[in-house]
């Protein structure tokens, strides 16, 4: 029998998650609670559509040519894909059946020992790093960021490769303290292929409404050009490039 989870919705050309034409799926479920969450209906894992492995791998097949002619692969995203470590398991398994490249996209956290098997069938990690002050994080997203930078770690030692995320909201994330510690702490992994600047926008909000929820940022101003300049100049004064892949 095949495995069953809950999913959110399906993108079937995506160009952002990962390298190449990417077939991503948007798992449901959530443990973190982002002010920032554009995606604020995936946090109920009930509210999902259920699927079963075989049937995301069969509509997967018919984009395999164009996966495959753009070096591109499958990304499950979320909300947060390591809720349901069963199911994203076996849909990996299969996928490397096919030859196809495996990305996940995580907040990180996640208990390490749950991984150890999923991991092995997994080319690059999409890891979200919000906020490298634990108590900003925890206000930020209303968990500790520890299993987060542990689990970050545990993928450098594990020679996995990863694209480390970091959202820039205007004068939460972008403090320049800040910034030179997450920089530090970047190049303390031995890992990163890629660092992205992902600018804050507040298009989520009205997802936030239709659940009849307060949007916690309001009154926060989209970030601009020149938000995500005063953190990349921080972060290219540790020698770390933003948005160009590293070249091993």
């Amino acid at each position: 029998m095949s495995i069953k989870g809950m999913i959110h919705s399906i993108e079937t050309f995506g160009t952002v998650d990962g390298p190449g034409i990417r077939y991503i799926i948007f798992m449901q479920g959530c443990p973190l609670r982002c002010q920032y969450c554009h995606n604020r209906d995936t946090w109920n894992i009930k509210n999902g559509r259920e699927v079963s492995v075989d049937e995301l791998i069969n509509d997967i097949k018919k984009y395999i040519p164009f996966m495959k002619s753009s070096n591109g692969g499958v990304t499950i995203s979320g909300g947060e894909p390591t809720l349901q470590i069963e199911f994203i398991t076996a849909l990996l398994k299969e996928l490397k059946k096919l030859n196809l490249h495996t990305c996940i996209d995580t907040s990180g956290f996640v208990d390490i020992s749950l991984l150890e098997e999923t991991l092995k069938y997994v080319d690059l990690v999409l890891l979200d790093l919000k906020h490298i002050d634990n108590e900003k994080h925890l206000q930020l997203t209303g968990v500790s960021n520890k299993k987060i930078l542990d689990f970050a770690k545990h993928l450098s030692q594990q020679q996995i490769k990863v694209w480390i995320r970091h959202v820039v909201v205007p004068t939460l994330t972008d403090n320049p303290t800040d910034v030179e510690k997450l920089a530090l702490f970047i190049n303390s992994l031995k890992n990163v292929a890629r660092v992205e600047l992902l600018p804050y926008h507040s298009m989520g909000k009205i997802k936030w409404q239709k659940l009849y929820q307060l949007y916690p940022l309001e009154g926060i101003p989209n970030a601009t050009d020149g938000n995500l300049q005063q953190v990349s100049k921080i972060l290219e004064k540790h020698y770390i490039k933003i948005n160009e892949d590293v070249v091993a």
